[in-house]
C-alpha cells in the first residue's frame, strides 16, 4: 500500500534512527548560524561547573589556577570543576494549519522528519529526550526520558498530527501561547528545540522567548519552502485557504516585489532575533534532505567552512 506522501509515515520516522547514529556532535557542538553570514551563536551544550577554589596540589592543571585567589592570599589556589548535570532535550514541534503547505513536499512533514531525527540523535548520546507537539486543535507532551518507547510514542504523536491536518481546522493557540506552554514544560537547563515555520512570530512571542532562554539553550528548526520566498512564474493561479477561493495574478510586479520583500523582512527579524537571545537557528527547506542540513550541523564530517 502507497503511504500518503501529505502524512508523516511513522515507519520512516523510525528508520530516521539510523541515520541519526551519524550525528556525533550533537548537541555538544556550538550551534553556528546557517544562513547567510554565519553568525556564531551561544549554545552551550555540556561541560564542567565550577564547584569550589582549593589548594594547588602538585599534578593540578596550571591552567585552573585561580589567580585572583592566589593573588589576594599569596598561596596558589585552584580551581575545582564537577561535571555539569546532564540537559534533558525537549523538542517542540508546530503541527499547525500554517504546515499543511508545500511545493514538493509539505512542511509538516519536514517538520516531523525534523523533530524524529533529532530526537534520535538526543537517545543516541544517551539524553532524556521528550517533545511536545502542536496541533490546530490539540497538543501532545512527552516527558523527557531516556527511553526508546518514549520516542516511538512521540513519532506514532507526529504521524497523528500530520493526519490531523488533512481536515482543515481554525488553529486553537498562537506561537506566543505555544511559547508560554513551553515555559512551564522547559526543565532548566535543557536543550530546546522549536521546529516550525514561525509565521506568526512577532514581538508578543519575545518575553516567553527570553524568559526561556534564561535557563535553557534554544534552538530555532525553521521549516520554509521556495514559494513562501518568492511567488511561482507570472501566471493566473487559483488559490484557497479552505474557506475562500480567489484568483492570483503573479504576474504583477508590484505583488511580486511586495510578497518577496515580506518573506525577506520576516527572515532578517528571526536571524536578529535568535542572535539577541544567543539561539541557534537552522533552516530546512522542503526541497532539500533533512539530515543534509543536520548532518553539516552535527555530524561527524560537518566542514569548518560552512561554520565561519
Amino acid at each position: 500500500m502507497t503511504s500518503n506522501p501529505a502524512i508523516a509515515d511513522s515507519n520512516e520516522l523510525i528508520r530516521l534512527r539510523y541515520a541519526a547514529k551519524e550525528l556525533s556532535n550533537f548537541p555538544k557542538l556550538q550551534a553556528r548560524q546557517m544562513l547567510a553570514g554565519g553568525h556564531r551563536s551561544q549554545f552551550r551544550g555540556r561541560g564542567m561547573d565550577f564547584d569550589q577554589v582549593r589548594l594547588y596540589q602538585p599534578g593540578d592543571d596550571v591552567r585552573s589556577i585561580d589567580w585572583r585567589v592566589t593573588a589576594r592570599t599569596q598561596v596558589p589556589h585552584t580551581k575545582v570543576f564537577i561535571e555539569e548535570r546532564e540537559r534533558p532535550i525537549l523538542i517542540i514541534s508546530d503541527l499547525r494549519s500554517s504546515m499543511f503547505f508545500g511545493s514538493q513536499r509539505l512542511k509538516s512533514v519536514v517538520a516531523c522528519e525534523v523533530s524524529a531525527a533529532l530526537a534520535w540523535a538526543g537517545l543516541g548520546i544517551n539524553d532524556r529526550v521528550g517533545g511536545v507537539i502542536f496541533g490546530a486543535q490539540d497538543q501532545l507532551e512527552i516527558k523527557p526520558k531516556r527511553s526508546h518507547h518514549s520516542a516511538l510514542q512521540f513519532i506514532r504523536g507526529l504521524q497523528n498530527f500530520s493526519q490531523a491536518l488533512l481536515e482543515p481546522q481554525q488553529d486553537k493557540l498562537d506561537l506566543a501561547t505555544i511559547l508560554e506552554e513551553s515555559r512551564r514544560l522547559a526543565l532548566p537547563g535543557s536543550t530546546v528545540f522549536i521546529v516550525s515555520d514561525f509565521h506568526d512570530l512577532n514581538s508578543t512571542c519575545e518575553p516567553h522567548l527570553y524568559a526561556l532562554a534564561k535557563h535553557c539553550n534554544i534552538n530555532f528548526c525553521q521549516v520554509t519552502d521556495k514559494l513562501e520566498r518568492q511567488l511561482p512564474k507570472p501566471a493566473h493561479y487559483s488559490v484557497t485557504n479552505g474557506k475562500r477561493q480567489v484568483v492570483l495574478d503573479t504576474s504583477d510586479k508590484q505583488l511580486r516585489d511586495s510578497f518577496t520583500h515580506q518573506f525577506t523582512q520576516r527572515e532578517n527579524f528571526i536571524q536578529k532575533l535568535c542572535e539577541q537571545l544567543g539561539a541557534g537557528l537552522l533552516t530546512f527547506d522542503t526541497t532539500k534532505p533533512v539530515m543534509q542540513l543536520l548532518a553539516k550541523a552535527y555530524g561527524k564530517r560537518r566542514s569548518a567552512r560552512n561554520f565561519n
